[in-house]
């Protein structure tokens, strides 16, 4: 059965949202519903620096700004066994292979002939099963789960920065822990929901190659990318807690609305409001400064 197309926000609960996140989540919610898409929202606590009650505080807040999604909130940590099934089929198809480097060993590592800077160095790819014992003896650790890929680059097209060329490299699908790495995790979710259009921080563009393929891979189309500007404190830096007033509890609802909004080019208004106004070709393509008070 094929599922109606949808967007969706997915935020990790590490903290609570900030303006910006909660601006990256109008404008998601702002393009799945004037395309006709369902909206979703999962919160992605895989990570182990993660904490429900943030996660339940986060669902309250885009709640609190008027933001509606069509199915209960999904929560990543109920979905092990989806990522272990996707996991099994790649490593029986033999497209993965164990990796004992450590960043540091990376770093040090020779880069691969025409691989792009930053592109693993393939270290691991041809180990003997006898170069593996000796690997993880030498390590003590358990391996983390590497993608054999066939390319070094790929492109995506993003509605907001147009054609993206981007790293696509043996990329981590299952971290040493056991947990399933984002870019696994990200796609089999999206394509479980039956999201089509990803909508999210601009910070996120250079994965999206990475995760266009293996999509690909899997069998799913390649979702529609618009990548929008970050919200940036007077400095130029990346807004966090230490700027200020910036979280909801904060800034109260009625003023968060009305600097979102603002910031988008349109005079203070419900997201409702927006909605009737949205028009992507529109939207500010810098970055928004913000001035808390």
């Amino acid at each position: 059965m094929s599922l109606t197309p949808a967007g969706r926000f997915a935020p990790s609960p590490s903290a609570d949202l900030h303006i910006g996140n909660l601006r990256t989540a109008v404008l998601a919610w702002l393009f799945a519903r004037s395309t006709g898409r369902r909206f979703l929202l999962r919160v992605e606590d895989l990570d182990d620096r993660t904490f429900p009650e943030i996660g339940h505080r986060q669902v309250a807040d885009l709640a609190a700004i008027g933001l509606t999604w069509d199915e209960p909130a999904q929560w990543q940590t109920g979905h092990q066994d989806r990522y272990d099934a996707v996991i099994s089929g790649l490593f029986e198809h033999g497209l993965l292979y164990e990796c004992y480097c450590s960043r540091r060993d990376i770093a040090q590592a020779p880069r691969a002939p025409h691989a792009p800077e930053g592109a693993y160095p393939g270290t691991c790819r041809g180990l003997t099963d006898a170069e593996r014992d000796q690997r993880r003896a030498e390590t003590g650790r358990p391996p983390a789960l590497r993608l054999r890929t066939d390319t070094f680059v790929g492109t995506v097209t993003d509605l907001l920065h147009g054609s993206y060329t981007g790293i696509i490299d043996d990329f981590v699908v299952r971290r040493g822990d056991g947990v399933p790495a984002y870019n696994l995790a990200v796609v089999v979710d999206d394509a479980a929901g039956g999201v089509d259009q990803v909508v999210r921080g601009d910070d996120l563009l250079p994965s999206s190659p990475r995760q266009a393929y293996l999509a690909r891979l899997l069998g799913h189309p390649e979702p529609i990318y618009a990548h929008v500007p970050l919200v940036l404190n007077q400095d130029g830096a990346r807004l966090a807690k230490r700027d200020g007033a910036v979280t909801l509890a904060e800034i109260g609802v009625d003023r968060a609305l009305e600097q979102i909004s603002v910031s988008l080019g349109w005079p203070p208004l419900s997201v409702a409001g927006m909605l009737d106004r949205f028009d992507p070709a529109h939207l500010p393509r810098r970055p928004w400064i913000y001035q808390p008070g």
